[in-house]
């Protein structure tokens, strides 16, 4: 399960390093990036991302699944976390993230994928939401 939030530097080839609480929930070498629809870019294990393809074939009918096999699964890259535990970014894919002079991006545990976010994109998502986060804080808490 992947959890909390990291800002991570990307270095000029567009790798960052996988933090380490995050690599340790990772099976394997390898991670999927995939072109979020509201948000720039998750990312997946890639058994995670197994489970999606599969939920796919079982809720889709054949039109869906196409439609999901060229938007989504088309645009999707994989990247191997190296031995000193970077990752890359593919080209392509970092390009959707409107990065800063900094580089610097906000990776966000989503229990079954994660998020990267430009830190500023990450506060004014945080800041627009705000209200329905006070709306809905007493039922938040009370599943803790």
């Amino acid at each position: 399960m992947f959890a909390g939030q990291y800002h991570c530097k990307l270095d000029e080839k567009g790798r960052f390093i996988f933090p380490t609480p995050l690599r340790e929930q990772v099976e394997g070498d390898r991670v999927i990036f995939v072109k979020g629809q509201d948000l720039p870019l998750s990312a997946y294990s890639v058994q995670e991302w197994e489970k999606v393809l599969s939920r796919v074939k079982e809720t889709f009918d054949e039109d869906q699944s196409r439609l999901f096999m060229h938007y989504v699964v088309a645009e999707a890259a994989s990247s191997e976390i190296d031995k000193t535990g970077r990752v890359l970014i593919p080209g392509r894919l970092r390009k959707v993230i409107p990065l800063e002079d900094d580089l610097e991006i906000v990776v966000v545990g989503m229990f079954h994928r994660l998020e990267i976010w430009n830190p500023s994109a990450w506060r004014r998502y945080l800041m627009q939401h705000d209200a329905q986060l006070e709306e809905n804080l007493g039922k938040m808490h009370n599943l803790l």
